[in-house]
């Protein structure tokens, strides 16, 4: 109701403005026809005076005749003035000035009942909140979802010797039903060539083998998966598998970029820019959902009625993030038992990294080092089978690969 009282008042000002202009028009020509009158007794006036200047003998009869002719002629000037008015431009009506002006206010509520939103109510906050929870708790499931939503592209053409080798590996598979790595690896592959189903199916096998031992980015990747598996949506079982990701780490990022996302496709983009904005603030230049933010965290801010300004996007860090030969040798100095813990440590984490958001092949080839300097072949070996799978295509990129494993001393 507030609103039409609103729109009533706005509309009958952009009428009122029209009426007074037709109306100011009529009062103007009333006004013309008024001065003509009185432009006509001047010139009478003046033909008396003429008439007694030649009496007097103030003028000569030739000089009185120019003079009667001259104001004669302006005297029909005026005259024909008169007439125009009065024929050609009649005065209008009052009743139809505001008549004019209510057709432009009709048309104006004809034209919103058509073109606009009559029906909308009005949305306060609690109201908001309310539909924001419903879209949420209603939204399609994976499968719906999977039935009408294409899929995110492949992260590459589909080699035909890389899809020989994932033929290969879910015929080895079947009859190694609980073989870790394996699944480990359908599940990068997959990705890797679009298959993005089998790759989240690959992974929640991941994580039953590993049950209680399965980490964050084992979550943050299942729900990364089953998001591209739908081009980009986040469904409820997508949601499941981030929250309990964020339940082992409350600060993983692909986590964290993938909540903010169900938030803005749910209608809470408040929530959207807390975790958007918290997370970009903590994160490296280089890391895989800071271009993504970066893209929409100034909408989303929008949407949320807050002021934000994108920083400027810091210096990119080096692209290899595991153990470098600088920090092997600086481990030197250390005691034994702290030396192995932090290159440990570092290999760890590199490792992790490679197995949840793969890497180039340098960054391979820097684990394989690492874990040939710890003394730790049989993992070194297993890093270079998994190695020969994803970048077997690729052959200048295997070689990089295979010259750390020799260094390692687990290739000849």
């Amino acid at each position: 109701m507030t609103f039409w009282i609103i729109a009533t008042i706005i509309a009958l000002l952009a009428s009122a403005p029209l009426v007074l202009v037709l109306l100011r028009k009529r009062g103007s020509i009333a006004d013309d026809i008024g001065n003509t009158a009185i432009e006509l007794r001047v010139y009478k006036d003046q033909l008396n005076e003429v008439d007694r200047d030649l009496t007097r003998g103030m003028l000569t009869e030739e000089a009185a005749k120019r003079a009667r002719l001259e104001i004669s002629r302006r005297m029909l000037e005026a005259d024909s003035k008169k007439d125009r008015h009065s024929t050609k431009d009649a005065a209008l009506p009052l009743w139809a000035a505001l008549l004019i002006g209510a057709m432009v206010f009709g048309g104006g509520v004809w034209l919103y009942t058509v073109e606009g939103a009559p029906t909308y109510q009005d949305l306060p906050l609690k109201t908001r909140l309310a539909l924001a929870q419903e879209i949420r708790e209603t939204r399609p499931t994976q499968a719906d979802a999977e039935d009408s939503a294409p899929a995110s592209p492949p992260l590459e053409t589909p080699n035909p010797q890389h899809l020989e080798l994932l033929d290969q590996l879910r015929a080895a598979l079947e009859t190694r039903p609980d073989d870790l790595q394996g699944h480990m690896l359908l599940a990068r592959n997959a990705s890797v060539v679009g298959e993005y189903r089998e790759a989240y199916a690959a992974q929640t096998r991941v994580i039953a083998i590993k049950g209680d031992a399965a980490t964050a980015e084992d979550y943050a990747t299942l729900a990364d998966l089953m998001i591209l598996a739908v081009g980009g949506y986040v469904s409820p079982e997508a949601e499941t598998a981030i929250t309990k990701s964020l339940a082992r780490d409350a600060g993983n990022g692909t986590a964290n970029y993938y909540a903010g996302l169900m938030f803005a496709q749910t209608g809470r983009p408040d929530m959207t820019f807390r975790l958007w904005s918290r997370l970009l603030s903590n994160s490296a230049p280089d890391d895989l959902w800071v271009a993504p933010i970066r893209d929409q965290i100034e909408s989303v801010a929008f949407a949320a009625g807050e002021r934000y300004t994108l920083p400027p996007l810091a210096a990119s860090e080096s692209p290899l993030k595991g153990p470098t030969a600088d920090d092997v040798e600086a481990a030197a100095d250390m005691d034994a038992g702290d030396r192995m813990a932090f290159i440990q440590s570092m290999v760890d984490q590199l490792s992790a990294r490679l197995a949840n958001d793969g890497g180039t092949p340098d960054e391979w080839a820097q684990l394989i080092s690492a874990l040939g300097v710890l003394g730790d072949t049989s993992r070194a070996r297993a890093i270079w089978g998994e190695a020969q799978v994803i970048f077997g295509p690729d052959a200048t990129a295997l070689a990089t690969v295979r010259k750390a494993a020799q260094s390692a001393g687990i290739v000849q």
